[in-house]
């Protein structure tokens, strides 16, 4: 079978992979699309993502979606040919993050694709996959497989706006019109935003951010761009750098909340924290999600205007291709492998 495997930084390569076999409470899934992520982006180009770095090969791919084939001992699930999506993370379940209901930052998970541990955690950027049956998300009706792709990321979305708190009837910022960003802005709106306002570089992906439904689209390199609030009561920082969270803790007002999502670089990153100080802002960092990847697939299934994120399906063997696509943010949202 054919998987995509990072060797280093710019070393993607696909490859002939042993199909796996499922032992003990686990399925075998036939993949049919994967998403390609910012942090498979960031792993290709620079080697890690954030404060994870690659120390050995790597199949990438945790935004995955395809078929039952099978399941090993013990196992039971979906019957054979079922769609399905796949839950990527596997927490340990004893932690104390895991015994307090917050699985999503259990010390010990391993999640696919991820080199936060070693050895790594191959991904679901191959044919076949296989995972505990646990895992497994039967699609609702309505849902197909190519949208059923975004749940990863919009649940990632989902538990970002859901730590800001109260969102109902606010103004919200959202830095960074990525594929993260442009789901900020569809699960913000799906609870009940009154307003979201968006920040970035790039106009293209700006116009991505009004198909997920944005009311302002701001030139973050232009501070005479009319679309520049006073204030907002909440920000979510989902481009990475710096400079957006910067423009997050300017523009919350006092006693707002902040939620850092986009993946800084390594390292320390300056900020103005007296603004924090002095205004009494809260900052809370999101990671990952739990419970709302089940809430993704409901909110995919009742709304067809995602499809418009999807700028490209890309066959596996274009995988290298596929990833310099997803990687221009002039020419591109999400962009998902096929298998």
């Amino acid at each position: 079978m054919l998987g995509c495997v990072l060797h280093g930084a710019g070393e993607l390569r696909v490859e002939e992979l042993p199909c796996p076999r499922p032992g003990p409470g686990a399925a075998l899934v036939a993949v049919r699309y994967g998403g390609v992520c910012g942090s498979d982006l960031h792993y290709w180009r620079h080697g890690g993502v954030g404060d994870f770095r690659l120390r050995e090969p790597m199949v990438l791919g945790h935004e995955v979606v395809g078929t039952v084939v099978s399941y090993g001992p013990e196992a039971t699930g979906p019957a054979p040919g079922t769609a399905v999506a796949v839950h990527p993370a596997t927490p340990c379940g004893h932690c104390p993050e895991c015994a307090d209901g917050r699985a999503n930052v259990c010390r010990d998970t391993r999640y696919l694709g991820s080199a936060a541990r070693f050895p790594h955690v191959q991904g679901g950027f191959a044919a076949r996959l296989v995972v505990p049956a646990g895992q497994l998300r039967v699609l609702p009706d309505g849902l197909g497989l190519r949208r059923a792709a975004l749940a990863e990321p919009l649940a990632v979305a989902l538990h970002a706006v859901r730590r800001a708190g109260e969102v109902a009837g606010r103004h919200v910022l959202v830095t960074g019109a990525g594929p993260i960003g442009c789901l900020v802005v569809a699960a913000a709106k799906a609870a009940g935003a009154a307003r979201v306002t968006v920040t970035d570089l790039v106009p293209e992906a700006l116009g991505y951010a009004a198909v997920a439904g944005a009311d302002t689209l701001v030139r973050a390199d232009d501070p005479d761009d009319p679309g520049w609030p006073a204030e907002v009561d909440t920000a979510v920082e989902a481009s990475g750098v710096a400079a957006g969270l910067d423009t997050c803790v300017r523009l919350v007002r006092r006693s707002g909340v902040i939620v850092q999502l986009g993946m800084l670089p390594a390292g320390r990153t300056p900020f103005a924290g007296n603004l924090v100080v002095s205004r009494e802002i809260e900052v809370r960092g999101a990671f990952r999600f739990d419970a709302e990847f089940d809430t993704a697939l409901d909110l995919l299934a009742a709304r067809g205007e995602f499809d418009g994120l999807i700028s490209a399906v890309v066959p596996v063997r274009a995988a290298e291709s596929a990833f310099a696509l997803a990687a221009d943010r002039e020419r591109s949202c999400k962009v998902l492998l096929e298998f």
